[in-house]
């Protein structure tokens, strides 16, 4: 996995996206300018259009949704997830549950059970996680971010790539707390 690599996947959702939506797109026009009594059918083309890449957008969005509540064991492992980022960071990951690494290929966001990566116009959804069931999420993330330090282009190329796509379509599908973390991961994208 590269950075060219990583276009291309982007490319691809987008065209994959555009096979999706246009024949939906072309056939709510085509209905509307052949018979005005098909506006109904119309309508409901012109829905599916829209809800096949809301959907896909939310598949993207569930790679960094919370998956456990807080215990005991979690107070340490946040202590212990805390000496990994800078103060910044570690701020972001307590009010989001996100943990912001600056890599080569973007800005990266890592939860529970995936990561975020803001690079240039698009965002990247991927799906991997630590495979113990009895790690408190802040190990989770820990241990995903250790994975992503010691390798980002294995990690990137390991992860399952869930979702590829406009960052607004993501953010929509987010946890509200979790918006301030994508923010930031754009901010930190766009400066570099």
């Amino acid at each position: 996995m590269d950075a060219a690599y990583l276009r291309r996947q982007g490319r691809l959702w987008t065209l994959s996206m555009a096979c999706h939506v246009v024949p939906f797109l072309g056939i709510g026009v085509g209905l509307l300018l052949l018979n005005l009594l098909a506006a109904p059918v119309a309508i409901v083309a012109l829905l599916h259009a829209w809800i096949i890449p809301e959907l896909y957008a939310l598949r993207g969005a569930n790679v960094v949704r919370s998956r456990s509540q807080p215990s005991e064991p979690e107070s340490i492992a946040q202590g212990l997830l805390g000496d990994l980022l800078d103060h910044d960071a570690r701020d972001l990951q307590r009010s989001t549950g996100l943990a912001m690494q600056q890599g080569e290929l973007g800005t990266w966001l890592v939860g529970q059970a995936g990561a975020l990566l803001v690079s240039g116009r698009r965002v990247y959804c991927f799906c991997v996680k630590a495979t113990d069931p009895d790690l408190p999420p802040s190990d989770r993330i820990a241990h995903l971010l250790l994975a992503l330090r010691s390798d980002e282009r294995g990690f990137a190329t390991v992860a399952n790539l869930a979702f590829a796509g406009a960052p607004w379509r993501v953010r929509r599908r987010l946890d509200p707390e979790m918006r301030d973390a994508l923010d930031a991961g754009r901010r930190i994208s766009v400066r570099t």
